[in-house]
């Protein structure tokens, strides 16, 4: 049986507002609507336009829409479908977004934030087909995780499951998740871009030329900076992705002891540089993780892409009319 379905990906400089038809285990996007986050009534109010655009263009109303998933950062509240004053999201302080939507267009309405949608996502339809028990990880300009276990998300008491990034895995190193030495510190874009002017100035201090920066531009540096020249061979980018890849593979290597996961997928910077992080990633799990834990796991890129957002959104639909 075919369901029509719409997902609301709310970020921080953009939006977006997606139509989708799920049939079985198979999920086509079929259009969708973009615009830039503003004020948080302007915003609110473009989504609601956004969605009767969709419905109307496309003959749905409530008797034939199954569902609408909301995908937005955190804090939010799942249950009561409350986003709670997101960092990226200013503004946004207790905003009934679900009661909202549901009230205007009389469609089951549900919410998550992003990481547990991502997981949803590549729980559905991505790189984790067929497990039960999953976690993934963002590795974006931070480290968002979501968890599915046994078989569904794991949200937590209170939807604070799966805040990997918070984990200290040093007593001193690059600051992510407002914790030096964290998981987020070591295992995000913000991170190596820290590592990276750290070793940098190191550089400097000693007299010494770094060809893809210079002492003034220390700055303007990002992960992607580090991850050109380490692509084009330079020691002191791969160096710096060494350290990332070890780290990340120490976090993953509790996640493994903890929970046992099947699959681990890993998204965004993972991807773009699997081939230079996995080696030592793979290695220290091999190292740091309880052996029958670890054979029983693989660690794995995320599966779709750029797409994702949308389906992280759509995914969230899903889930409520399953």
């Amino acid at each position: 049986m075919e369901r029509n379905i719409l997902g609301v990906d709310i970020g921080g400089t953009k939006c977006a507002v997606t139509y989708g038809r799920k049939q079985g285990d198979r999920l086509q996007i079929v259009d969708k609507i973009r615009f830039a986050t503003s004020g948080v009534n302007e915003t609110i109010g473009e989504i609601l336009e956004s969605i009767a655009a969709l419905m109307q263009r496309h003959g749905l109303d409530a008797s034939n829409t199954g569902a609408v998933g909301i995908s937005c950062g955190g804090p939010l509240d799942s249950r009561t479908g409350v986003v709670m004053s997101p960092p990226n999201l200013p503004g946004w302080d207790d905003i009934p977004i679900v009661k909202t939507i549901s009230d205007r267009f009389a469609v089951r309405t549900g919410i998550h934030n992003d990481a547990n949608a991502c997981a949803l996502a590549e729980w559905k339809f991505g790189a984790g087909i067929g497990t039960r028990n999953m976690v993934f990880l963002t590795f974006g300009t931070g480290l968002g995780a979501g968890l599915i276990l046994d078989g569904k998300l794991y949200a937590g008491t209170n939807d604070n499951a799966g805040e990997l990034g918070h984990i200290r895995l040093s007593d001193f190193g690059p600051v992510g998740y407002g914790k030096c030495g964290s998981f987020e510190g070591f295992a995000s874009g913000g991170g190596i871009a820290q590592l990276a002017r750290f070793k940098l100035s190191e550089r400097f201090q000693c007299g010494e030329r770094v060809a893809w920066c210079a002492p003034g531009e220390l700055d303007r540096v990002t992960a992607q900076t580090v991850a050109e020249a380490a692509a084009a061979g330079d020691a002191l980018a791969l160096e710096i992705y060494r350290i990332s890849a070890t780290y990340l593979g120490r976090g993953l290597a509790m996640v493994i002891d903890l929970l046992n996961p099947e699959k681990i997928v890993i998204g965004s910077i993972y991807i773009r540089n699997r081939s230079i992080m996995e080696p030592y990633v793979l290695q220290e799990i091999e190292r740091e993780a309880l052996s029958h834990a670890r054979r029983v796991c693989r660690v794995v890129p995320a599966g779709l892409g750029e797409q994702i957002g949308d389906y992280a959104a759509l995914s969230v639909a899903a889930d409520l009319i399953e």
